[in-house]
């Protein structure tokens, strides 16, 4: 059973690398997006649904209003109990996941290919008529407010929360923290959450992905049953405030005395999704710090150098101009030396650029994990997502290889000089430090 199992798995993927995952796009009257796309390697469906209404969409001063709701929106309908939720996931081995970012709140479940109906109906009954208990959203409040704490003793957590604070300053959705405050949390009511789901959760808001044992005629027949009759007025769009790029260098510290390391966030506003040069940016950061050992970055400071205990760099294009960041976990004494080591890798990519055998690599890299990223339903299922959240196309896995070959030296070097810029730099230390970056004496 096993090894047919594995042999329709391999056939699977290799006719889906052939012929693109051709997903079939419909749209339902009330405007509910639906991809749909057959697999069969496994006898189950993963249930993707993600509606437009992530952190960056809490009403100002209220902070964390979403992800509260996240975290009560299972926890009980119109018709059941949390209890009555919870005890049917269980009977079928589901496992519900949800997930808060920028701007999607997305419910994700794994389930047997025979419950598929099922499980989709109780999907849909918790996104539209969640009952957000009184019990329930007080149990929840004291769990964020302790997450929220844990975050306040974390340098990690603290210097990227600052990063992005400094990066998008002025109340900007990007600059918020996703939990909010402790303030603001205990504040919320159940009342707030219902006005928020009330605002954001509308058909013209919802893409459902759903991937695996089901043909996409009957996928789409049960999702029109389940979601066709939903009625609610489109929501307003969000309007994001423009990012401005710094034009002076910032220094921020943290001083957290007790802890045994610092931890610093180094970044950058970047540029947005759907802009022509992200490709030349994607694959010049991930020469720069992801690629094998965290690239240019972890090759000098880390294993060079012996003097970070991590060090990386991230890139996060979104609707407005996201981050690229860097991140780097040192000693406290080695503060000064990691960041001076930062801005010297930086400099030499903006004189020199990347070599050809880093951009091949890199390319090949990415290239090279495209089909084994997309071998199961969830990680399909979330690339659809994505895909349509940001209008990339149906085709967009065969056409992703073609951009990345597309990409040259030159446009990889003028992608760093675009962003990249020691005298334009936000630098966060958390952790045992002092201004300017002497370590605290115990």
């Amino acid at each position: 059973m096993a090894q047919n199992s594995d042999s329709r798995q391999t056939s699977d993927l290799k006719l889906q690398t052939s012929r693109g995952l051709a997903p079939v796009r419909s749209v339902f009257d009330n405007g509910v997006v639906l991809l749909a796309k057959a697999t069969h390697a496994t006898p189950a469906v993963t249930i993707s649904l993600a509606v437009r209404s992530g952190s960056a969409y809490d009403p100002p001063g209220a902070e964390g209003t979403t992800w509260l709701l996240s975290r009560v929106l299972d926890r009980g309908t119109h018709a059941r109990s949390a209890a009555d939720i919870a005890e049917e996931l269980d009977s079928r081995g589901i496992t519900l996941t949800i997930q808060i970012t920028r701007h999607q709140f997305t419910i994700v479940c794994t389930c047997l290919a025979e419950d598929f109906e099922a499980v989709l109906s109780l999907l849909a009954e918790i996104v539209l008529t969640p009952s957000l208990p009184e019990s329930e959203i007080a149990t929840r409040k004291g769990e964020i407010i302790t997450a929220i704490r844990q975050d306040d003793d974390n340098p990690a957590v603290r210097a990227g929360e600052s990063l992005m604070g400094h990066l998008y300053p002025n109340g900007h959705p990007y600059g918020r923290r996703t939990k909010g405050t402790i303030e603001i949390v205990e504040g919320l009511t159940r009342q707030a959450l219902q006005r928020q789901h009330a605002a954001r959760f509308a058909p013209s808001e919802l893409s459902a992905a759903i991937v695996g044992d089901v043909e996409p005629p009957r996928v789409r027949d049960i999702a029109e049953r389940v979601f066709g009759g939903w009625r609610a007025a489109p929501t307003a769009a969000l309007v994001l405030p423009p990012v401005h790029a710094a034009n002076t260098r910032n220094r921020v510290v943290i001083p957290m005395p007790n802890k045994a390391q610092a931890d610093i966030a180094y970044g950058f506003t970047a540029i947005t999704r759907r802009d022509p040069d992200y490709y030349s940016m994607w694959l010049m950061n991930v020469a720069f710090g992801q690629y094998a050992i965290g690239g240019r970055l972890g090759d000098s400071i880390r294993e060079r150098q012996g003097m970070a205990y991590y060090v990386s760099s991230s890139f996060d294009a979104n609707l407005a101009e996201g981050p690229l960041a860097i991140r780097a976990g040192v000693s406290a004494t080695n503060v000064e030396r990691a960041i001076a080591s930062i801005d010297e890798e930086i400099e030499r990519l903006l004189a020199d650029g990347l070599t050809e055998k880093e951009l091949d690599e890199s390319r090949r890299y990415l290239i090279g994990a495209m089909p084994r990223a997309l071998e199961t339903n969830t990680a399909i299922a979330n690339f659809l997502q994505t895909s349509e959240f940001f209008g990339l196309g149906l085709d967009y896995d065969l056409q992703l290889p073609g951009h990345l070959r597309a990409v040259t030296l030159e446009s990889a070097h003028a992608a760093a000089r675009r962003v990249l810029s020691t005298r334009r730099a936000t630098v966060v230390v958390a952790g045992p430090v002092s201004d300017p970056y002497v370590p605290e004496v115990s």
